[in-house]
């Protein structure tokens, strides 16, 4: 475990408020760069000629597809050349990329784009936690991480409605405009005032023998693999809901407009889940929380999908949001911990780590939730049925991590 010293060290000029304030800002611009564009996908498939209104959500898809696969590079890179200059050419492409796809003339070009973007802001998603496990451990990462999420949910709750503002004053081409200029000005932030964190004890040479040591190390050690098999089938819920948000809100419950603020309310949930998850989880320990958070998920999603297949089509809204929002304030105890028990055995290859595991979570996550948006039939049961398939999923591979002892306050059997 990290010791205050260290901790204090690795900070450097950073206060722990600003800290992890910047940490989530560099993870945000990931859901700034998917959730902002919500609104505008309509716009973007008419501008483009999409005839395939389900083909839109490719726009999202193509983004994970990059930022899945691009995490597999930069973790090694971090390992041997340091945090701060792969984190920061990886936010140089997003912001070129951004500005590009403001200017696509195709729909082919607009996706290759966005692939390229989600490379580049791979570095956010692989070093943001990898710096974190560089400054904190054990239960102090779950906890930051959970304050890093509950900062980083304010992004989802307003990126819809930013990108519904952009539209009343422009056309579809300005919000890339915005997020270049916002990771721009992050970018400025975080290379002014964030020192190196990795210890040159840890560096590790950038060779194949030394990286796929590191995805051995890795792939071979239970908890890690299965708490990141578990993540990913989670998160594949959560990506086919965002494919998908749009056509359910406005196409099945008609809100038009109000989709930003229904979107919103959900994510205000996560978030306050996440702070309740930061101020619980020194007392409980991460298991007792996402084990329990995880059964109320499944449990919440049963409920759901019987009322799905035998109640009234479609299911009334507030019924609908309501049991949504239950289920995502679920997600939220469940994320951080999922990710920091994971990480917690493999603190002296962080980086490569972070970035398999990364890599596992996204681009799994991202098919799997593109299968559930590509369901959608006019209705929400593709993605009710799929987000209690997942948690059923997700369930069995916490118990082989755990050897079917859960709600232990701690593993020794790692």
């Amino acid at each position: 475990m990290t010791s205050p010293e260290n901790t204090v060290s690795k900070l450097g000029v950073l206060s722990r408020a600003e800290f992890i304030i910047m940490m989530a800002m560099l993870m945000a611009l990931n859901a700034l760069a998917i959730d902002i564009m919500l609104p505008g996908l309509q716009q973007i498939g008419a501008s483009l000629g999409v005839e395939n209104e389900n083909h839109r959500q490719y726009i999202v898809s193509s983004y994970l597809a990059g930022l899945g696969f691009g995490q597999l590079i930069y973790g090694p890179l971090s390992d041997r050349f340091g945090r701060r200059a792969p984190m920061l050419y990886g936010l140089a492409v997003y912001v070129i990329t951004a500005i590009a796809a403001a200017f696509a003339p195709s729909f082919a070009i607009l996706l290759a784009l966005r692939f390229i973007q989600g490379l580049g802001s791979a570095a956010l998603r692989v070093i943001t936690i990898s710096i974190v496990r560089d400054v904190y451990g054990g239960r102090q990462m779950a906890e930051a991480m959970s304050m890093i999420m509950m900062v980083f949910m304010v992004i989802p709750v307003i990126a819809p409605g930013l990108g519904q503002l952009v539209l009343f004053v422009g056309n579809w081409h300005l919000i890339f405009v915005f997020i270049a200029v916002m990771a721009s000005a992050i970018g400025v932030w975080m290379h002014l005032r964030l020192h190196e964190t990795l210890s040159p004890t840890d560096v590790r040479p950038f060779t194949v023998k030394s990286i796929a040591a590191g995805f051995r190390i890795v792939l071979t050690n239970r908890i890690a693999l299965n708490y990141t098999l578990a993540s990913t089938f989670i998160f594949g819920a959560l990506f086919g809901f965002i494919n998908s948000a749009q056509q359910i809100y406005v196409g099945v419950y008609d809100l038009g407009a109000w989709f930003p603020v229904a979107f919103a309310g959900v994510a205000l949930f996560m978030s306050l889940s996440s702070f309740i998850n930061a101020r619980l989880v020194g007392t409980f320990g991460m298991r007792r929380l996402s084990h329990g958070a995880l059964v109320a998920f499944a449990v919440i999603n049963l409920v759901w999908l019987v009322i799905q297949l035998l109640g009234p089509q479609p299911m009334p809204f507030a019924l609908f949001i309501t049991l949504f929002a239950l289920t995502m304030f679920m997600f939220g105890w469940i994320g951080a911990n999922f990710n920091s028990l994971a990480m917690e055995p493999l603190g002296h290859v962080a980086g490569t780590a972070s970035s398999v595991l990364g890599f596992m979570s996204t681009v799994g996550g991202a098919a799997i939730g593109a299968a559930i948006g590509q369901g959608f039939d006019g209705t929400a049961l593709p993605l009710i049925a799929g987000f209690f398939i997942v948690s059923v999923i997700g369930f069995a591979f916490v118990l082989i991590a755990e050897k079917g002892k859960l709600f232990q306050p701690h593993n020794q059997r790692h």
